[in-house]
């Protein structure tokens, strides 16, 4: 008997130590994903628009640092799709980035294709949307990832989380009115509304006509007084940067694009399309309802769309017929604000999570951002509106770069952008009209890895000074310096922040400005690189980087999965 006691004893042992084991081991998470049309309404207006599994905005994918994640994408909608995850670094694993034409080829109606990736070193928030057309006005969704268990956030734990996701709302069919602003060789219609959580808010003409209109149309949040929340906010708008507050309200910034901050507390966020902003928010005031509120910042003469879409925050217990409080926010052309909010973040830079910014630079790259015109006989005043990167507007391959570089497929692309704009002037002066000859062409750039790149990303006033979000793919970087006007190379650089510069995979240049980054290039592929502004990356504001393969055995690209779809 006494044997037996023993035996159980080493079982029960066992059983515990397996369960501790498996809980610190990493997970395998996987989610189907089927893109279909799907009718819904806003506005008064039902139209059908492009989904996953029928939901707007899409599901939201919960993992934890460390995790594996399988997501099956099968397209039953009429377009091409494909889907990025955006601000995920996919170490030597660009065939799970997502870009058509960039890291794949789409995947056409009728077909599935497997997006297999680890989420390593990464924690925080971040989103997913479709990379093709404009087909993320409404294929998006959140990623939630947590720290591994048993890691505290480095600010107090919240009593809940809630996804806040900033969008955009058309009336009429994205795509067609897409096409009709490139067949006319012009900007196309500005969006009918902004929305929160997919939802414009009572704010609109139409949310209030009706009380299920209304529950349709707003988002609300229940809160307990004296708690703690934390919102996870993304901009997923096509082409608006945003402000959004809380009336009544202060938000502390805790973490940006996945990477903790110095908190500091604002009444109000700027936050640019493809960025991301954790911010914690206290109950603190009398109970009642109070508007979430997001629109426009625009600080060019540039027309968006100015209405303010609005979400509540509603205390527990306290009736709906109590009207909300709005926030002020900023001007919408508020530079100042810009300014000085930009100035606030600051990577965290603590022993944990370390700031970990090049301080020497093997290549120094000086990229200019140019809007020009060229011929266009059939278009309505004769000419195409284009963007550009030193010169250059990019043309999309019809095969993807990713695949001819591993492939070595010859006269898909070139790696000859210049490092730097092939005729210099006086960037952000007078306004330039006159077209600088534009080339257009598939032309990247290639860099050495684990070289260290500084690269200045330079606004012009041709046709117009206005902001610039920029992304890269793969990588995160470090905003080092930026500057209103004309970059110094002789005297900008002492400026710097090389302490704790903020890190992040998305970054605004201010209009009539510069901006520089800075990141380590060890992970070897093809980044794609681009205006977050889906109306200037159609007009050609984007390239990419070639990063070579590395010496070592875990320093190249990984091998294509079999179901890589194919052109």
């Amino acid at each position: 008997m006494a044997s037996m006691g023993c035996l159980v004893s080493v079982l029960i042992f066992l059983f515990f130590v397996g369960l501790m084991s498996s809980s610190s081991e990493a997970a395998i998470k996987t989610y189907q994903f089927d893109v279909q049309v799907t009718n819904v309404s806003r506005l008064c207006h039902a139209k059908a628009i492009v989904t996953v599994n029928g939901r707007f905005p899409g599901p939201t994918i919960y993992a934890r640092e460390g995790d594996r994640v399988l997501i099956n994408v099968t397209n039953h909608a009429q377009y091409n799709m494909s889907i990025h995850w955006h601000g995920l670094k996919q170490y030597r694993n660009g065939w799970a980035d997502g870009p058509a034409y960039i890291t794949q080829c789409p995947i056409q109606t009728g077909s599935s294709y497997t997006y297999d990736f680890n989420i390593t070193g990464q924690r925080g928030t971040l989103w997913w949307h479709a990379h093709i057309l404009w087909l993320r006005a409404t294929v998006y969704g959140a990623i939630v990832i947590m720290p591994k268990p048993g890691t505290p956030f480095p600010f107090p734990q919240p009593a809940r989380e809630f996804e806040i996701i900033l969008g955009e709302w058309w009336n009429n069919d994205v795509e067609e009115i897409e096409n009709q602003g490139n067949k006319m060789g012009l900007p196309p219609n500005m969006s009918d509304a902004h929305t929160i959580n997919g939802k414009p808010g009572p704010l609109f003409p139409c949310s209030e006509k009706r009380k299920e209109i209304f529950r349709a149309n707003t988002f609300a949040a229940e809160v307990e007084q004296g708690k703690t929340y934390l919102l996870r906010i993304i901009n997923a708008a096509l082409n608006d940067e945003l402000f959004f507050g809380i009336g009544g309200h202060n938000l502390t910034v805790v973490e940006v694009d996945a990477v903790y901050t110095k908190p500091f507390t604002t009444q109000a966020i700027l936050i640019a399309p493809g960025q991301t902003t954790n911010v914690l928010v206290q109950a603190n005031q009398v109970a009642g309802r109070y508007f979430m509120a997001t629109k426009a910042f625009m600080d060019a003469p540039i027309p968006v769309d100015n209405k303010t879409a609005t979400a509540i925050l509603q205390y527990k217990g306290i009736p709906n017929t109590v009207l909300p409080i709005l926030p002020q926010l900023p001007a919408s052309n508020d530079t100042r604000f810009s300014v000085s909010y930009n100035k606030k973040l600051r990577s965290l830079n603590s022993a944990q999570y370390p700031a970990n910014v090049p301080l020497k630079v093997d290549r120094n790259l000086f990229y200019t951002i140019g809007l020009g015109k060229n011929s266009c006989p059939t278009c309505l005043n004769g000419t195409r509106l284009i963007a550009s990167l030193n010169n250059v507007s990019f043309v999309m391959p019809q095969i993807a770069l990713l695949q001819a570089h591993y492939f070595n497929i010859k006269g898909v692309f070139r790696t000859d952008l210049p490092d730097h704009p092939p005729m210099p002037f006086n960037y952000t002066g007078a306004p330039l009209t006159a077209n600088l000859a534009t080339l257009t062409g598939t032309r990247v750039s290639k860099i050495a890895f684990n070289s260290t790149v500084e690269l200045v990303l330079q606004d012009t006033n041709l046709l117009s000074v206005e902001s610039h979000p920029f992304h890269l793919h793969g990588y995160n970087f470090f905003v080092v310096g930026t500057g209103v006007g004309n970059f110094d190379p002789a005297k900008d650089p002492a400026k710097y922040n090389l302490a704790d510069p903020i890190e992040r995979n998305t970054v605004g240049v201010p209009t009539g400005g510069w901006t520089a980054i800075r990141f380590r290039a060890d992970n070897p592929g093809v980044w794609f690189m681009h205006c977050h502004l889906e109306l200037h990356t159609g007009w050609g504001l984007k390239t990419a980087f070639v990063v070579e393969n590395g010496p070592g055995q875990d320093q190249s690209v990984l091998p294509p999965p079999e179901n890589l779809p194919t052109c």
